[in-house]
């Protein structure tokens, strides 16, 4: 299973840093996966639902640690470049128009 597509939805406040969605193969996507400021640094949540004790169910995991890793280091790839473009979109000035 081959990541094909991923979108990166950033969203600066406060712990949670972006919401994820990853297409597969085409034909397969996941949503609501998130980039959050763990204790550590950033982690990947899976996403879930809550449920009536007040806790937490992923929807949908990987299987394996390999897959996983996998996972993990394309999806935070792809936030790092959405920060990066979006870091030098805001930093541009807008030029002021010549007269001649």
């Amino acid at each position: 299973m081959q990541i094909t597509e991923i979108k990166v939805h950033l969203n600066q406040e406060g712990r949670l840093k972006a919401f994820v969605s990853v297409t597969f193969d085409h034909c397969f996507a996941v949503r609501n996966m998130k980039v959050v400021e763990g204790n550590k640094g950033l982690i990947l949540c899976m996403p879930s639902r809550k449920l009536e004790d007040n806790t937490y169910k992923d929807l949908a995991h990987p299987i394996t640690q390999e897959f996983r890793n996998y996972l993990e280091s394309n999806i935070m790839q792809a936030y790092y470049a959405e920060v990066e473009a979006h870091n030098a979109q805001t930093q541009q000035t807008p030029q002021p128009a010549s007269s001649k």
